[in-house]
């Protein structure tokens, strides 16, 4: 029996992955069942006995639907490109050199930054009375907000700004992640001893190798970007608005009819998401041909100077924005009275926040409830995951494992599929089975999109710690057990506090799970900023995007502090 065991463990090593990614992936596919059916006319608790496509016949003739599905395409695809083409310049004409390791660690801030704050923080910056123009009053001789429309712009071009400025600093920080794998300085000192130019090195040379580790990312932000809700409520257009936000209209309607032509709607916008992949996919295939091409020319581009000064901008300049919007949230939300043009607020008091603390407190605990224990159970599952397939290759070297093509997409999947197409699928059934809103719903409906981003960040380090560890351990008559929580574990404390930190972040983030499956009745910090928006005071709007920005920030500082509290009598050890 002793012989048999070792088998059974392998095979239950082999099959653990493939349950847990399923178990991830499942409420994915139970959404997108329980839309397509009321897309199609049959609910039968609201009366739909039949199938029928009336639904999509609404949602085709409701007014502005081209311009609503033109908006999200443009959206998902711009946004994309823009971020991509920003960071593979930037990386061109600045790999390698001294202030990159500046340039990381000032960007890594920014992800504990929700996509609702840095809106905030970019209307406060671009409108009409933002600080734009109040530094172009002078010199222009502006004594009032000028007559432009600039927030709700027909075109989403706020919105798109908003976004590229958010993602580019993520994509940046995940380029860096995936640079040592592409070997930049050999590749590059090949192509210059070739007398290629810097950038026409590193474009040539080490981006394609970059560009192919951090695709699952570039996807991801461009499903997220044609699908965004809170974003397209604080910037984006209204007459009509993008698809998604038109969709949360449907979906709230007191006419209960409605959740018919909204389930057809989550629909078409799952084929605009996927419309918005597969053309990124196609751009990626002329991007690889204009390099194949290019190569094949052998022109060197050795003269760069101007190219590089043109790269350095794309980047600081996003980071800017998002730093610059939150310095205005802060000041707005001690501001007095501050009239355009006034640079600074004549006075400040701290009257909003009082308010905002006494009305917050409800929305705050739920919001760190609900982002501890999702970010918790989804470092367990990610946990087990991984270290369950590691344990399948027990002979394999550092670095050798990796998920499976089949496992990560399915633990990816909810990356991919924009959130309303399934998660009023998911809203659809809860109702239809008589479930009431609760925090443990909510928890489940925050882990679907926690999960793959813990998954992402625990990953490769996971697979990367040298088993010579565990190997001496295992001599010393240690057991599996005691090898796992008293080596494995303590090695990898950073990664695990990044991760369990980036899924709070992702968790307080979560504005359409959480209006959907919460239905209004579990508030928290992120649904409250986002619905303040439409009132347009300031000062209040400041403080509540603080606040949803300083519990991540902290979840991301304790990551940081706690491993180096831990590690301070045995600062000779490192983990590879």
């Amino acid at each position: 029996m002793k012989g048999d065991a070792r088998p059974c463990r392998l095979c239950f090593a082999a099959i653990l992955p493939a349950l847990l990614a399923l178990l991830l992936a499942a409420p994915v596919a139970v959404g997108l069942a329980g839309v397509a059916l009321p897309a199609f006319g049959y609910l039968p608790a609201l009366g739909g006995d039949a199938f029928s496509l009336e639904p999509l016949r609404a949602v085709l003739a409701a007014p502005g639907i081209g311009v609503s599905v033109g908006l999200s395409f443009a959206a998902g695809l711009l946004t994309t490109a823009v971020s991509v083409v920003g960071i593979a310049l930037f990386l061109a004409a600045f790999s390698g050199s001294r202030g990159m390791g500046v340039v990381r660690q000032a960007l890594a801030p920014l992800l504990a930054v929700p996509h609702a704050a840095a809106a905030f923080g970019i209307l406060f910056l671009i409108a009409p009375s933002g600080l734009l123009f109040r530094l172009a009053a002078v010199p222009l001789g502006l004594e009032r907000p000028p007559d432009l429309l600039i927030v709700g712009d027909p075109l989403a071009l706020s919105m798109m700004a908003a976004l590229i400025a958010k993602e580019m600093p993520f994509l940046m920080l995940v380029a860096f992640a995936a640079l040592p794998q592409a070997d930049p300085e050999r590749r590059q000192r090949l192509g210059r001893s070739l007398g290629y130019g810097r950038m026409a090195a590193f474009l040539l040379t080490v981006w394609p190798s970059v560009y192919r580790q951090i695709r699952l990312p570039v996807i991801a932000i461009a499903a997220f970007a044609s699908a965004v809700v809170d974003v397209a409520l604080i910037l984006g257009p209204s007459t009509p608005a993008p698809l998604a936000v038109r969709l949360i209209g449907w979906m709230n309607d007191p006419d209960l009819a409605m959740r018919f032509q909204a389930s057809a709607g989550a629909l078409v916008q799952l084929v605009v998401t996927l419309a918005v992949i597969l053309a990124w996919l196609g751009l990626e295939r002329v991007g690889g041909w204009l390099v194949r091409r290019e190569a094949a020319k052998g022109r060197r581009h050795a003269s760069d100077a101007a190219l590089r000064g043109l790269a350095a901008l794309p980047v600081p300049l996003a980071a800017l924005a998002v730093f610059v919007g939150l310095a205005l949230l802060l000041l707005w939300s001690v501001a007095g009275f501050w009239g355009f043009p006034d640079l600074l607020p004549p006075t400040l008091n701290l009257n909003s926040w009082r308010r905002a603390l006494g009305a917050a407190s409800g929305p705050l605990w739920t919001s760190f409830a609900v982002a501890l224990a999702a970010a918790t159970i989804a470092l367990g599952l990610v946990v087990t995951l991984l270290e369950a397939r590691r344990r399948r290759f027990p002979a394999a070297r550092a670095g050798e494992i990796r998920l499976p093509s089949a496992i990560a997409g399915l633990i990816y999947l909810p990356l991919i599929v924009p959130q309303i197409a399934f998660v009023f699928g998911l809203q659809v059934l809860i109702l239809v089975a008589g479930l009431t809103p609760s925090v443990p719903l909510l928890v489940a409906a925050h882990l679907i999109f926690v999960a793959p981003y813990a998954a992402l960040a625990l990953a490769d380090p996971w697979f990367a710690l040298d088993p010579r560890y565990e190997q001496v351990a295992a001599g010393l008559g240690r057991s599996r057990r005691a090898i796992f929580f008293r080596v494995r574990l303590p090695m990898l404390t950073a990664p695990i506090l990044t991760a369990l930190a980036i899924g709070f972040a992702v968790s307080i983030g979560q504005y359409l799970p959480t209006v959907l499956i919460g239905a209004g009745r579990l508030p928290t910090i992120t649904t409250e900023a986002v619905a303040l928006a439409a009132g347009g005071n300031r000062r209040v709007i400041g403080a509540y995007a603080l606040l949803q920005t300083a519990l991540p920030f902290l979840a991301f500082a304790a990551a940081s502090l706690v491993p180096v509290l831990l590690a301070r009598g045995r600062r000779g050890m490192r983990a590879p």
